[in-house]
């Protein structure tokens, strides 16, 4: 089953084509890697079908239907939810208040005991500080844990991470690892944009590789990797 299908993608400002004519599928159970150079467009690329900045051309099609455009609040109520690189969490709100905006309005069907899902997310995550403790006291690995907490607590069905991984030590790295399992495990496909390529290499089963906002490899994961057009991409003649 296609969980999510891109034809053609284009994002363009002004005269800069930051997305060029990306095509790519995700599959049920896929979770995917998106790797390229820094400056690629592979955020632009997420955005451009998430409804954040939405695409100059081509089609967006999740589960089957256009999405093509649509606000991130209907995609997030279709199924697709995301962390991002940089966590914007409400400052002055707790942990788990911050979780609940995301399970009261972002499920389409609402939660019956919003707060027990709420510290269920937290758990699910393996989130190391008190429920109780305020965003602004959090530092950017417990921030990143908050916002995929944030993320899982819509119910997607598709999940976007954007450097989810960065900045972690070998130990918090083998953690996200075992968490993304998780993920997996409860059915949700996965697209995860990752320059840390021992985890990229432990936890995808595709690859997709843009550089300068354009597809130059999309396969299996050691296929991708040892691609030549990939190799160049990163290090050059």
């Amino acid at each position: 089953m296609i969980v999510l299908e891109t034809q053609n993608l284009t994002k363009k400002f002004g005269g800069l084509t930051a997305v060029n004519a990306v095509s790519m599928t995700i599959n049920q159970g896929d979770i995917v890697g998106l790797i390229g150079p820094n400056g690629a467009g592979k955020t632009t690329f997420i955005n451009a079908i998430s409804g954040l900045n939405p695409p100059t051309s081509g089609m967006v099609k999740m589960f089957g239907k256009e999405t093509t455009g649509l606000t991130p609040e209907k995609m997030c109520r279709l199924g697709l939810s995301r962390t991002f690189q940089i966590p914007s969490p409400f400052p002055k709100m707790t942990a788990i208040e911050s979780v609940m905006t995301a399970t009261i309005f972002g499920n389409p069907a609402g939660k019956s005991d919003p707060v027990a899902h709420s510290r269920e997310m937290l758990e699910f995550v393996e989130f190391p500080m008190k429920e109780t403790v305020v965003a602004e006291q959090l530092n950017t690995v417990q921030l990143k844990r908050l916002d995929l907490a944030r993320a899982l607590a819509s119910s997607p069905k598709l999940l976007f991470m954007d450097e989810l991984a960065s900045g972690l030590s070998e130990g918090e790295l083998k953690d996200i690892m075992r968490i993304i399992d998780k993920i997996s495990k409860k059915g949700i496909s996965i697209l995860m944009i990752e320059h840390i390529m021992q985890l990229i290499m432990a936890v995808c089963n595709r690859l997709l590789c843009i550089q300068f906002g354009t597809k130059i490899a999309e396969g299996p994961t050691q296929e991708v990797a040892n691609d030549p057009k990939v190799t160049k991409a990163y290090l050059g003649e």
